[in-house]
């Protein structure tokens, strides 16, 4: 039931209004007369200025795309009022980002299966961990070597012999692993921003201020995997090209010093960095064929 036209009081903390009722409650700041909002006031709730063309979240992916760390320095420098703060851009990018390869992944994927395959002949390896551990189908028997009992019995019940099931088993894993992906990578943010601190610990910087760093980076980063999306075979091999290219300069806007050095810390990041997200992502795909 909507609130009075003249009212009395604010609904919000109760302040009596004198007579005629201010616009704005004098306790609390908010309007006096409380009615349903349209579709279009709605809509500019919803969005606002972050929406809006030019808005925060524009003014924010403009600088992010072309000055690489010059957000950070920004922000660093307390210049915080006309962008999107860090960790609710890089959960925009990134929920944008999840979204659109499921819904791509979901229409686009296909793992090679034939409706004729024949899984009582031959051996058909669905996951190979060297050493002679994996899990497959030989002769049309389930097969599973090197891995935990509990492992093999949940993993065996999920495949199917049919090739028609193994198929849409295989898309359901990888709207799952596409899923994981985005909590998996929110782990990792933390992680780099740790690294960060470690191989910058003479910077004398918070925790928190390689955190905002590693939040741009890493937004940066799945705005590259939004281009991998993009038609045409050689976006993958420039976003390639991007991820590295614009963490050096980002490294070289941020913190400075020399170029051997910088090298030098980029190199180890990223094989930490690198071998931890490997292991990572191989538990999410496990993860995703589990449950």
């Amino acid at each position: 039931m909507g609130a009075p036209d003249t009212p009395t009081a604010c609904a919000n903390c109760g302040q009596p209004f004198a007579e005629p009722p201010p616009a704005f409650c004098p306790a609390c700041g908010q309007e006096s007369r409380v009615r349903a909002p349209t579709i279009g006031e709605f809509v500019q709730q919803f969005g606002g200025a972050y929406f809006s063309t030019e808005g925060a979240l524009w003014r924010t992916l403009k600088l992010l795309l072309i000055k690489p760390g010059e957000l950070t320095r920004q922000y660093l420098a307390g210049r915080r009022k006309h962008y999107v703060l860090p960790l609710r851009l890089y959960l925009t990018v990134s929920v944008l980002a999840i979204l659109l390869l499921r819904l791509v992944a979901g229409t686009e994927v296909n793992f090679g299966i034939p409706a004729d395959l024949d899984l009582r002949k031959g051996e058909y390896s669905i996951l190979q961990f060297g050493d002679g551990a994996g899990v497959g189908i030989k002769d049309g028997v389930y097969f599973c070597r090197g891995m935990p009992a509990w492992f093999c019995k949940r993993l065996q019940r999920r495949l199917d012999t049919d090739p028609k099931g193994l198929q849409r088993e295989a898309e359901e894993v990888s709207g799952r692993y596409i899923s994981n992906l985005g909590g998996a990578m929110f782990l990792m943010v933390p992680l780099f921003a740790l690294l960060q601190k470690l191989v910058y610990w003479n910077r004398r910087l918070r925790y928190t201020e390689h955190l905002v760093f590693a939040l741009h980076l890493h937004a940066f980063w799945f705005l590259c995997l939004l281009m991998t999306l993009l038609p045409g075979a050689w976006w993958p091999a420039v976003a390639a090209v991007l991820v590295p290219g614009y963490a050096l300069a980002a490294l070289k806007r941020v913190y400075g010093g020399r170029w051997f050095w910088r090298w030098c810390r980029a190199a180890l990041v990223s094989l930490v960095y690198g071998i931890v997200l490997a292991v990572v992502l191989a538990l999410a795909i496990v993860w995703a064929l589990l449950f």
